[in-house]
């Protein structure tokens, strides 16, 4: 018996078997990460060392270094961006004008389109963005996202979504429209759908898609004290290539002025058997623009929405969409793509059931 309790004793303190149990653990702690609808982060782009966010870069350092090719027709595909500085510093102080923003980036074209002058972009991005009624916060957006984008030497275009009309906001059926219709005009490596109020404050959170699963990359916002609210949080900015979106049949149509599609999302996603990619915490900061309205919008992503997804996203979703597109117009900063969405189904009075009415 001594002698058994001499051996016990000895392999537990063996430093070859404590490390072997802490990699099992580790193994262990992973497997059940990957099964909560999540995956570890993966990237072509080399993910920095924790950073410090005291010390930030404006935005628009060193773009001036990128500068046309004298032979554009034997440029090479670029490599990893030499200019990526980590934190970026983002206010919203002062409103800056339209022309500011078209002096500062001098290569984006019509449409809010942007290629790399200096070589070949390896990644297509189409950013979608709903909108409607939010005009300072595009000013912002606009201002900071062109020079983001281009620190990452990523060929993208800007879409901005407009609901027509006084009807309530449908956010999700926006994004199927504007998938629909950018897919149109390229042959889109990547889906980036963007919230409007979101500024992201780290260049390494590089705007390409994963090539197995979507990738949630506002995984840190300040109004939410930068952590994650929920496990299943899957709002703000994601990205997701275009067959990532049909497998799950897109977006549903159905989210009238209310939350809750993110989490429709993220519920479709698991039942398509993909997980999602979660850019790390230190990486996915982002700053939310708040105009009076983020209080309220805070609130709703504080929790998930209760939903019966498995029931409805094969009939709900891009097979079922409708809309009256108004106009499609190249801007100088990005594409505005109006629609009329129709209205949302009149409902009966609280109680009374389709087949019981007096």
């Amino acid at each position: 018996m001594a002698f058994g309790k001499k051996m016990s004793l000895s392999r537990v303190e063996n430093p070859c078997f404590l490390l072997f149990l802490i990699i099992f653990q580790a193994i262990f702690i992973l497997i059940l990460y990957r099964g909560s609808n999540s995956t570890v982060y993966r990237t072509s782009f080399p993910l920095p060392p924790p950073l410090d966010y005291s010390q930030t870069e404006d935005v628009y350092t060193n773009l001036s270094l990128f500068t046309r090719a004298p032979d554009k027709a034997n440029m090479r595909y670029c490599t990893d961006s030499s200019i990526l500085v980590g934190p970026l510093s983002v206010t919203f102080d002062t409103l800056p004008s339209e022309e500011t923003i078209i002096s500062k980036n001098p290569y984006v074209q019509s449409g809010g389109r942007y290629s790399p002058p200096h070589c070949e972009a390896r990644y297509k991005t189409a950013v979608i963005v709903p909108h409607k009624n939010h005009e300072k916060h595009l000013q912002h957006f606009l201002y900071y996202l062109h020079p983001f984008l281009q620190r990452q030497q990523i060929n993208y275009c800007i879409y901005l979504i407009h609901q027509a009309g006084s009807g309530p906001f449908n956010r999700a059926k926006l994004l199927n429209i504007g998938v629909r219709e950018a897919m149109k005009d390229d042959d889109w490596d990547c889906l980036l759908l963007h919230d409007v109020d979101l500024i992201p404050e780290n260049d390494y959170n590089v705007y390409v898609c994963d090539e197995y699963f979507p990738k949630h990359l506002s995984t840190a916002i300040d109004k939410l004290y930068y952590s994650f609210p929920y496990w299943s949080f899957f709002g703000g900015v994601i990205a997701l290539t275009p067959e990532h979106y049909m497998k799950i049949n897109g977006f549903p149509n159905t989210f009238w002025d209310k939350d809750g599609e993110d989490d429709d999302i993220a519920e479709r996603i698991a039942i398509a058997g993909m997980g999602i990619d979660r850019v790390p915490l230190y990486v996915g900061h982002y700053k939310m623009i708040d105009y009076g309205q983020a209080a309220k919008r805070v609130q709703n992503l504080r929790s998930p929405a209760e939903l019966n997804t498995k029931k409805t996203w094969k009939d709900d979703g891009m097979n079922s969409l409708e809309y009256k597109l108004l106009g499609k117009k190249k801007y100088h900063l990005y594409v505005n793509i109006t629609v009329d969405i129709g209205a949302p189904p009149v409902l009966p009075p609280e109680g009374e059931s389709k087949g019981n009415k007096a």
